[in-house]
């Protein structure tokens, strides 16, 4: 008898657990659900996932109704709606067949790892705690149970896509998170932060998020014991420097909340208040991996669009400025791309498709028309794909503010590659870095700043020719 009421509570403490757990139905024989890359969407009535819009699943039977759907979602995911991120990250999975399309196995992970990231899918809706069985705490809303749920899916599936693929696309991964929270201002740095952070869990949340330890610890769900999910735990490099640079880049947003934060960081371990000057000088020549999203398009034609905005007056006043730009260079640059035969020296020059080619490229409205946002596009794309010409056009715009925001660290990066290629305009803009010493980016160093003019001036790029001839007439005169 004593035996039977044992086994009983066994088994009503496994259903509590399962419960807590926020566990799905679809299962494989681990306990997972399956994540090989195809398989099919679960199926609606899971009653332990949060619920969806219909209009999410529901073709209307035009032509471009799933390019608008992505689209859509891209819009949505980018500015942070967890539901988006989890929806794009199924959809190019190819849960469901009619998705195969739009099979990307990076695009995927990256889109579970921003789910993952974003604390709309693990900070408590209500903090108020119920008990269950022995007096176990769980939280009141329904709503935290199934975004639980969610999260520990796409664990298992972020891990399933990530044992399958190489270093180098894994790096691809990151790069592209990275790039997306960069463009969210402190409030995405401040995530970076987090992500690089020890003293949290694997994609940020804190350390006693059960999912979050259960990934990274293995444990024990469904009544089944799992291993822990090492290629999704160690996407990011935990280390204090990487987490105090992202702190300090949000703090240099202008956020005060970020320079809180940071301060607490400082004191959160005796070692990390001695990286302040370190930190300082990398953070003044950190750029994002990209100029904006790859717009890579999978066997569908659906450009991976960039749908992040810029954020700010200067942001809003530097691409009003693009109208000082001779529309010549944006005009070179879609000579570059192919998108024109020849170089067009105006807006009307171009005609409407070949307008509507560079936006369908992007993954923009076809719309016929090209705004300064596309213009910058334009010459960005270019220097991507290796111009020199819009290396340095690009370059210019960042030193100057036009069509982008100052930004000294990304115009020597680009002057830089322009440099490379034999750009003797590019070269002689990184002599005056070098002369100069500008903000960080570039360290005073007379030697440099000689070298890079004197490659400029045998090209015979004149500035530098006549810099060299004053020098030269000056070292006759002193050795007389």
């Amino acid at each position: 008898m004593a035996v039977g009421a044992v086994a009983a509570l066994a088994t009503l403490a496994v259903a509590s657990c399962d419960q807590w757990s926020g566990s799905g139905r679809e299962r494989g024989a681990s306990g997972w659900e399956p994540t090989s890359g195809g398989g099919r969407r679960p199926a609606s009535t899971d009653r332990e996932e949060c619920p969806r819009p219909q209009s999410l699943y529901q073709r209307s039977g035009e032509f471009n109704d799933q390019e608008q759907q992505i689209r859509h979602l891209r819009r949505q995911a980018f500015r942070g709606d967890f539901f988006a991120q989890l929806e794009l990250g199924s959809r190019y999975q190819a849960l469901n067949e009619t998705d195969n399309n739009i099979r990307d196995p990076i695009e995927a992970a990256v889109w579970y790892a921003m789910a993952l990231a974003n604390s709309d899918g693990f900070t408590p809706v209500n903090t108020q705690a119920r008990r269950g069985l022995f007096d176990r705490l769980r939280p009141v809303s329904s709503f935290d149970d199934c975004r639980n749920y969610e999260r520990w899916r796409a664990y298992g599936r972020l891990n399933g896509l990530l044992n399958r693929m190489s270093g180098d696309e894994r790096e691809a991964v990151r790069d592209r998170v990275i790039y997306i929270l960069s463009t969210q201002d402190a409030e995405g740095f401040r995530t970076l932060g987090r992500l690089h952070d020890a003293m949290y869990g694997p994609f940020g949340e804190p350390a006693d998020n059960r999912e979050g330890r259960d990934a990274f610890q293995g444990g024990r769900r469904n009544g089944r014991r799992h291993h822990a999910l090492q290629a999704a735990t160690s996407l990011f490099d935990r280390n204090d420097v990487d987490a105090y640079l992202f702190n300090y880049l949000a703090m240099e947003t202008g956020d005060v909340s970020a320079y809180v934060l940071l301060r607490d960081f400082e004191r959160s371990s005796a070692s990390r208040s001695g990286y302040a000057a370190f930190v300082e000088s990398k953070a003044r020549r950190w750029t994002a991996p990209f100029e904006f999203y790859p717009p890579e398009a999978p066997p569908s034609g659906v450009p991976h669009s960039d749908e992040s905005r810029a954020r700010g007056d200067a942001a809003d006043i530097a691409l009003q400025r693009m109208g000082e730009l001779p529309f010549v260079h944006v005009g070179r640059a879609f000579r570059y791309l192919g998108v024109t035969t020849g170089v067009p020296l105006g807006v009307g020059s171009m005609t409407r498709r070949e307008v509507e080619t560079f936006e369908a490229m992007l993954g923009h409205p076809m719309e016929g028309r090209l705004s300064y946002l596309e213009r910058v596009r334009a010459i960005q794309f270019a220097s991507e794909r290796g111009s020199s010409e819009a290396q340095l056009v690009l370059a210019v715009m960042y030193s100057e503010g036009i069509g982008v925001p100052a930004d000294y660290a990304r115009a020597f990066y680009w002057y830089e590659e322009a440099a490379r290629q034999g750009s003797p305009e590019a070269s002689f803009a990184l002599s005056t870095f070098f002369a100069l010493g500008v903000a960080g980016v570039a360290d005073q160093d007379k030697a440099e700043a000689v070298v890079h003019r004197l490659e400029s001036a045998l090209t015979g790029f004149r500035p530098s020719v006549t810099r060299l001839q004053a020098v030269l007439a000056q070292v006759s005169r002193s050795q007389r």
